[in-house]
């Protein structure tokens, strides 16, 4: 049974106190001005209670008798309660009240910001996008430190984030309770009325031409005094960053060349790389040890590969997360990679791109108890994106979902989801070990890349769970053979299986400015051969397949158009903007197992899964392109492996 503390004094009630009344009531008046308040920071501190419990009647939150009661109620029921927080729990004062009285205590300096201007430097130092959600503001720079109001100078991690994007020192101060979020919007309000700012964000192109007029650096700078005292470096990195999302990159490629050539920037948008960027080759060691900084590597190991990760989040940027990786190249030079882990979400089963055939056959073997379901294709086709759309639908409270990353791309409020990390043998063998002993209805496996992996899969799949996993093949019937070669036992195997599902990504064309061209019936039939794989029975049915086409995807006269891209602001000029899934789904049917059983090769898989009506990818890709979502050349571009 909880206890209450006896009846107690009430305090003053600090929340209806004129502003100041507190810091007054303490032991320190509070500064009026940045330069009363550079004293206050230059003088001795002053004496100090002795317990939190004498701090607190200095400061008024609580009279002698008042404590003395409270000390006695918390050593006969709350023992092993600090002082403070049975305090604040009780009413006697609020947490903001008790954090102030703390501060002080501990020699921490207690501001109220609507007595003082930040210095313009000060607001310079810190974005206000990063003021404003954590609640900081910097008031004065001092040598190689920045004076903050903070909401709790004991936050490690926030003092740490400010450092790491000031590039200074933090002194925290703390502010009168209920003060902070005013002062913060005022101040880089004012300060971008007095500047002009506000309208004029600068790019990464203005920033490398600033860096372009602040001539080389000399070939003997410290890279990592550069990296982070150069304000403008970093101003670009950060923006670099930010026009990589603005413009849905995948990837920042950072190519880093023997002078007088310069560094090369590139994204990666909608799966190619383009130019983004050129910098002076004289930056090409600050720009590396910037990212390092930013990722916690190592800026003076220059001969091996390091990878790791960004939290934007810390440096003023969206809660997007970054890997890097650094690659050594020849003459001391460093590459970088970064890839853009940006919090995605799992999008809807039904709009990913799936053809209705391939929707319904998909739905029709998740919502089995137990079986085995793989996705495969190249690395970057969007094999996990899938995964997730599938756990997307299969994620209700009657599941217990767990899965196993690496990294961990996508996140689902439901899922269990683990990272894996190899180099302390947490593999997917062993979380799925784990899995297995913690009631799972639904499996997710990263990756199947190795036998032992592979069989637990198939073992769990047996045992009434439903397990899902990613392949690297080509297809889907190859997938299938990869498995049996590896050293799966084909007769687990084939009771296991569901079904497999390759698939490819495109790019989708601007539907601002993509453009018909009709089809000559010379085209079509040459399509429709294509189509059907060649031979003398496509050309026995071309002219049934153009005519399902021409009532499908044609015009009110039955025309057929193929679609050209053009290129418009929307789509930066490219003619695409965005990608779309092309794929081919394998369902395990009892000819499927029978084959299955024999190791029969993957050609005769293929014949069985096209027998029993798969579509391949070569065929969906077409159906889509008739459709108008993407065009011939990226279809054949695709499927050619």
């Amino acid at each position: 049974m909880t206890s209450t503390l006896p009846p107690l004094d009430r305090p003053i009630d600090f929340a209806r106190t004129a502003p100041g009344a507190l810091a007054e009531s303490g032991p320190a008046a509070m500064p009026r001005s940045l330069e009363e308040l550079g004293a206050l920071l230059d003088s001795p501190p002053p004496r100090r209670a002795r317990h939190l419990g004498a701090a607190l009647v200095e400061h008024g939150l609580i009279d002698g008798p008042a404590l003395q009661r409270a000390l006695a109620a918390q050593r006969r029921t709350h023992p092993h309660r600090l002082l403070g927080q049975l305090l604040v729990d009780t009413g006697v004062f609020s947490q903001a009240q008790l954090n102030v009285a703390l501060a002080e205590w501990l020699g921490v300096h207690v501001v109220d910001p609507r007595l003082l201007t930040p210095s313009p430097d000060a607001l310079d130092r810190l974005p206000r996008v990063i003021a404003e959600r954590e609640g900081v503001l910097p008031l004065l720079v001092r040598g190689d430190a920045l004076v903050a109001a903070v909401p709790d100078p004991w936050d490690h991690t926030l003092l740490d984030q400010l450092r790491f994007v000031s590039e200074l020192r933090i002194v925290p101060v703390i502010a009168v309770a209920g003060t902070l979020a005013p002062a913060v919007a005022r101040a880089y309000s004012t300060a971008a009325a007095r500047t002009g700012r506000a309208s004029a964000p600068r790019d990464t192109q203005d920033l490398a031409a600033e860096l372009a007029a602040n001539g080389p650096l000399p070939a003997a700078a410290d890279t990592a005094i550069v990296s982070e005292s150069d304000n403008t470096l970093v101003r670009l990195v950060n923006t670099l960053i930010g026009e990589a999302i603005e413009r849905r990159a995948s990837d920042i490629h950072i190519q880093t060349i023997e002078p007088p050539q310069p560094v090369r920037v590139r994204l990666r948008v909608d799966g190619d790389l383009v130019h983004h960027l050129e910098l002076p080759a004289s930056y090409r060691f600050a720009l590396v040890a910037r990212l390092k900084i930013m990722a916690d590597l190592d800026i003076s190991e220059h001969r091996k590969p390091q990878d790791g990760k960004i939290d934007f989040a810390r440096f003023g940027g969206p809660h997007v997360e970054l890997r890097i990786v650094t690659v050594p190249t020849r003459h001391g030079h460093e590459d970088v990679v970064l890839r853009l882990l940006s919090g995605l979400k799992p999008m809807p089963l039904d709009t990913i791109g799936l053809a209705p055939r391939n929707l319904a056959g998909l739905r029709s073997v998740m919502n089995r108890p137990y079986g085995l379901i793989l996705i495969c294709g190249p690395t970057g086709c969007g094999k996990t994106a899938t995964l997730h759309s599938v756990m997307r639908e299969l994620n209700t409270e009657e599941r217990n979902i767990w899965t196993a990353e690496d990294p961990v791309e996508i996140t689902q409020a439901g899922l269990r989801q683990v990272q894996v990390n190899a180099r302390i043998g947490w593999t997917f063998a062993a979380a799925m070990r784990t899995f297995l002993r913690a009631d799972p209805d639904v499996i997710m496996i990263g990756e199947m890349r190795d036998e032992e992996t592979a069989r637990i899969a198939v073992e769990a799949s047996l045992t009434g769970h439903l397990v899902m996993s990613t392949l690297h093949t080509n297809s889907a019937a190859e997938s299938v053979t990869r498995l049996l070669e590896i050293g799966i036992d084909p007769f687990t195997f084939a009771d296991s299986l569901l079904g497999v599902m390759a698939q490819r990504l495109v790019r989708r064309l601007c539907t601002n400015c993509r453009r018909p061209e009709p089809m000559s019936d010379d085209s079509l039939q040459g399509l429709a051969r294509d189509y059907l794989g060649g031979g003398v029975s496509a050309d026995e049915g071309s002219d049934t397949l153009v005519a399902r086409w021409r009532r499908e995807h044609g015009d009110k006269h039955g025309h057929l158009h193929t679609w050209r891209r053009h290129g418009c602001d929307q789509c930066d000029g490219q003619g695409y903007r965005g990608r779309l899934g092309l794929h081919e789904l394998l369902i395990a049917d009892e000819r499927m197992r029978l084959l299955i059983h024999r190791r029969a090769p993957a050609s005769e898989l293929l014949a069985a899964a096209l027998a029993g009506g798969m579509v391949t990818l070569r065929q969906d890709g077409i159906e889509k392109m008739l459709a108008g979502l993407t065009d011939l050349p990226e279809v054949i571009a695709a499927t050619n492996g």
